[in-house]
């Protein structure tokens, strides 16, 4: 048993991390924007200083930086020393990881689309009120830092914000994000295998509470977020637990905590978690049935959160062997990339701290040019820092949106990664495989998703029996993961009958039915 929980919390801690990776790398990124680009002043003209525009201008701002709650860790700490008030600063640090453009899009097939715009409404109010009273009850929490020194132009500038990254993942931020890191861990040692499958039905008038209990220790990228919303929605699970999921659990972390404390005190930072849940509760009951789907049917249960619990039970076999297995199978390939290059960061972090004892670099990136060098040509322009620091951010943002097109493939691609998962679930699923089958049913199940998305990307349109072929799919997949649990071999051939019928009429619709 003990084993069992270790491999687990093991498991649990670097499917998280390389979920975060590529969100880390972005605020490492960002922070170093604001800390050699755009330095305090314009750092702060760019959020408006206090009130409610900047809490709105924090809340557009972060819903555009393609960031998570762990990787709004160093972008905020940045904001902290640029002098901005509390209250703009974690309204930025809740909004920032609830939506991105790739997390928008995927939100919107998982159910309906009224709804997920309800939900980003829902985050702003959230966003406003504890903004407000924060810095109604809580004034001067500005705390402005002396400035870095000015980088000399050309590419030492460049250099700098590669610098700054890597001493935040091996310093401050880096501490921070272990430690939020840490309450997946704690979740995995606390709830065994498939305790909370029934915790989230809609009936259950404590789901919010109860989501909102797991959601603040609990780590859940945007996307990940997102496909959980989807599935509630599809089982009819409470409405305000999703809210709930979505506001504490993508939103924040214990890390997040820990640097609200660290920075503002245990008062303010009690003050500002009792009005944060007080508001975020407040507003999930209000939703619960003007929101909830009149089409949905209410499941008996739900897997949707079984990634919050131990992945294994207590007779599992040989679990150390399983948790490489298991990343083997989870780990995309953006996700490896992303999370070599941030080692690569802690790598250079860690050599930099080694080597400030001989000679710190910021001392040679700093030293001013002795005599300006005129231009050579009309295009050889110095660009001032700030435009810079700005065409970066907005680079940053371009990337994430373009980044959607290959996030979200043509019907051609995908239907090829959907024949490899077809085979993979239905073989498994027949051989009695459980982990394969409901590994490859996912597979399955997110690639018909990115289908419809990528789609729609490409000709602005999804007919409605487009979307219905799609729909098929994913009931039957539904009900064939029911199945493979059960060991009901009879059905999961029927199942498979249907299923390969289902896929190849859906193949039709999109590729010859436009």
């Amino acid at each position: 048993m003990f084993e069992a929980i270790v491999c687990g919390a093991v498991l649990r801690f670097f499917q998280s991390l390389f979920q975060a990776s590529p969100f880390i790398l972005v605020g490492l990124f960002v922070a170093g924007v604001f800390q050699r680009l755009f330095g305090p002043e314009h750092t702060r003209r760019m959020f408006g200083g206090r009130g409610l525009r900047a809490i709105f201008r924090a809340w557009a701002i972060g819903m555009l930086l393609p960031v998570c709650s762990l990787g709004v860790i160093p972008v905020v700490r940045q904001m902290r020393k640029a002098g901005l008030p509390g209250g703009t600063i974690l309204a930025f640090a809740l909004a920032a990881p609830l939506f991105n453009p790739l997390s928008l899009l995927y939100g919107l097939t998982l159910s309906e689309p009224f709804i997920i715009v309800a939900f980003a409404i829902c985050s702003l109010i959230v966003i406003t009120i504890v903004g407000m009273v924060w810095d109604r009850q809580f004034p001067a929490t500005e705390q402005l830092e002396p400035p870095s020194a000015v980088v000399p132009v050309g590419w030492k500038r460049l250099l700098s914000i590669v610098v700054v990254g890597a001493r935040e993942i091996v310093g401050a931020s880096g501490a921070y994000v272990l430690i939020g890191l840490s309450g997946v861990v704690l979740l995995t040692v606390l709830l065994p295998q498939g305790s909370m499958q029934r915790w989230m039905n809609a009936d259950n008038p404590a789901a919010p509470i109860l989501m909102s209990l797991v959601a603040l220790p609990a780590y859940a990228s945007p996307m990940l977020a997102m496909s959980q919303l989807g599935t509630m929605f599809q089982h009819g699970n409470s409405v305000g637990a999703a809210f709930v999921l979505l506001t504490l659990g993508a939103g924040m972390n214990l890390g997040l905590v820990a640097w609200t404390v660290r920075s503002y005190g245990w008062k303010r930072t009690g003050g500002w978690l009792g009005l944060l849940f007080g508001v975020v509760l407040l507003l999930s009951y209000g939703i619960e049935k003007p929101l909830f789907p009149s089409h949905t049917e209410m499941a008996d249960h739900t897997h949707a959160f079984d990634v919050y619990c131990c992945p294994f039970t207590k007779d599992v076999h040989a679990p150390a062997m399983q948790v490489f297995a298991r990343l083997g199978q989870d780990v995309q390939i953006h996700e490896m990339a992303s999370f070599l290059l941030l080692m690569l960061f802690v790598g250079l972090g860690i050599f930099l701290q080694w080597f400030d004892q001989y000679w710190v670099i910021e001392t040679w990136l700093e030293r001013p040019v002795a005599a300006a060098v005129a231009p050579k040509t009309r295009l050889d322009m110095v660009v001032p820092a700030p435009v810079l620091g700005g065409t970066a951010l907005i680079a940053v943002i371009v990337v994430s949106v373009v980044g959607c097109f290959a996030y979200y493939p043509s019907a051609d691609e995908v239907f090829e990664e959907i024949k490899i998962a077809k085979t993979e679930a239905l073989s498994a699923a027949m051989a009695g495989q459980h982990e394969q089958a409901i590994h490859w049913i996912a597979v399955w199940d997110e690639w018909t998703r990115k289908l419809q998305i990528g789609v729609y990307l490409r000709e602005w349109k999804l007919s409605e029996y487009h979307c219905e072929r799609a729909r098929i799919i994913l009931e039957k997949l539904e009900i064939l993961e029911h199945e493979v649990a059960d060991h009901d071999l009879d059905e999961i051939r029927k199942l498979a009958a249907e299923l390969n019928r289902a896929s190849l009429w859906m193949k039709v619709a999109y590729l010859e039915e436009r």
